[in-house]
């Protein structure tokens, strides 16, 4: 399947690549990178892999999926963001995870807001989730500047997760 790239103001959002191996891995084996992702810790290079091939995988399965990060004035790799739901997720997600060198700049906003557009106009989905963690208030930030309001929280794994949402019907 051919990921759909997406040009934002300062962003290129584009399939992820072999090439692109290294700075995943690194992201996924920094503390700062995964406190809110996944199991909350580094992971080994090995599992990175993994977790790339997975987010690749996403687009035939679901067709949709997580899009690398472009910075179009470096071509430097700076995150991923899109629509993400694995088997036993509570609905389609809008997700998002910069380098942590990359936070503050607007970035995840930027991305997470073409990444909704996106899946408003190319998707059934009427909601769009995110998961997150109670204490990850830059993304609960995220969240609420694209228009996504608190829904209701959600035990999952054993971690008490805030659900945030936005339908549909709240864009026209």
């Amino acid at each position: 399947m051919d990921i759909p790239q997406i040009e934002t103001d300062r962003l290129i959002l584009r399939g992820l690549r072999e090439e692109d191996f290294p700075a995943y891995a690194q992201w996924c084996t920094n503390p700062k990178f995964m406190k809110h992702i996944g199991p909350q810790k580094p992971i080994s290079r090995e599992d990175a892999w993994r977790s790339m091939a997975m987010v690749v995988g996403h687009w035939p399965l679901r067709g949709f999926g997580f899009w690398a990060l472009e910075e179009k004035a470096t071509g430097e790799l700076v995150g991923r963001a899109g629509l993400f739901e694995p088997e036993g997720w509570p609905g389609t997600e809008v997700g998002w995870g910069l380098d942590p060198n990359h936070w503050g700049k607007g970035y995840a906003t930027e991305a997470a807001k073409a990444a909704v557009k996106w899946g408003f106009e190319n998707t059934d989905n009427d909601e769009l989730i995110s998961l997150i963690s109670p204490d990850n208030h830059p993304s609960i930030k995220v969240s609420e500047r694209i228009g996504q309001t608190f829904s209701r929280n959600f035990n999952f794994h054993g971690n008490e997760i805030s659900i945030y949402s936005l339908s549909r019907s709240a864009l026209k």
